[in-house]
């Protein structure tokens, strides 16, 4: 047996498929669990949460000249499903540790021991950019599309609309009427629910990429070869997930880019890695590398 055989060797857990079955069924049975629980934990702190949540809309109201800002909720069982929905989202969260954990533990035996180093490090990047990409959504992005929406609104004259401190109606506008926000509160948070979870998948592209690379189902070559049509089709998305304001459509497609271009560099580091490691084993050989070189000059000609 060879020392890559030895390095490389399988963990001797084969099972049959029932076995498999009982294992994944205990593997989901966990992260469910831990699903409920983060679930329940973020239910009971939900309007703190939502507090938090309702800060870049708070403070642009408050900029735009409105100095009590106030949202409301139209039905009896709104602001309840509204804090469900912040707590699934909120569990969903608390609980991928768990959850990639029982994945980790379920593809773990299968996985040659060259394998698990690599995915390893990929497990634990993917959240810490999903947290980049919604903390960057949360204290960026959505502020900028709240100023660019509320900035056609007459805040100031929403103020008269509120009842003063002594209990008395404010003075009315003795001309025109006055149009006026009157903010509900989970269609603010629908809007910043979204961009959380739009910039925070978006930021899992290095990771993807790269994994595609890893598994020899994407190169850089071919990569950039295909960047006009990424570009396109990140615009495509960038104008489905966001508002209808250019502001964020730019915003998205700026740092969705630079991703991508950020996962070109990282799959060629793989490319390179890899052929590293061939030519010390003795597996490398020149016409596999004039062959890469004339197909990248073919896609590069086409492109």
């Amino acid at each position: 047996m060879s020392p890559r055989d030895t390095e490389d060797e399988i963990d001797d857990t084969s099972a049959p498929l029932i076995e498999h079955l009982a294992e994944l069924r205990k593997r989901l049975i966990w992260s469910v669990v831990a699903f409920l629980v983060g679930m329940v934990i973020c239910f009971s702190f939900g309007s703190m949460i939502l507090d938090f949540l309702l800060v870049p809309i708070e403070r642009t109201m408050r900029d735009l000249g409105n100095p009590n800002p106030v949202m409301q909720y139209t039905a009896p069982q709104e602001y309840f499903f509204t804090l469900i929905r912040i707590s699934m989202v909120g569990g969903l969260a608390l609980a991928f540790p768990v959850i990639g954990y029982q994945l980790w533990r379920f593809v773990a035996p299968g996985l040659y021991r060259s394998e698990k180093n690599a995915f390893l490090p990929f497990l634990i990047s993917s959240p810490v950019l999903f947290l980049v990409g919604a903390a960057f959504a949360h204290y960026v992005v959505v502020p900028l599309a709240m100023a660019f929406f509320l900035g056609f609104a007459d805040l100031p004259s929403m103020v008269a609309a509120f009842v003063t401190g002594e209990g008395e109606v404010a003075p009315a506008s003795e001309h025109g009427i006055d149009i006026v926000f009157y903010g509900k509160v989970n269609e603010t948070l629908d809007i910043t629910l979204k961009m959380i979870v739009a910039f925070g998948l978006c930021f899992q592209l290095p990771v993807l990429l790269t994994l595609m690379g890893k598994a020899g189902l994407a190169s850089a070559a071919g990569l950039r070869s295909v960047r006009k049509y990424a570009i396109v089709g990140i615009l495509a998305v960038a104008a489905i997930v966001t508002p209808p304001d250019v502001t964020t459509q730019v915003l998205l497609f700026t740092v969705v880019y630079a991703l991508y271009e950020v996962s070109i560099f990282l799959v060629a580091a793989v490319e390179r890695k890899r052929e590293a490691e061939l030519r010390a084993q003795g597996l490398w050989f020149e016409d596999d590398e004039e062959e890469g070189e004339a197909e990248a000059g073919e896609e590069a000609g086409r492109s």
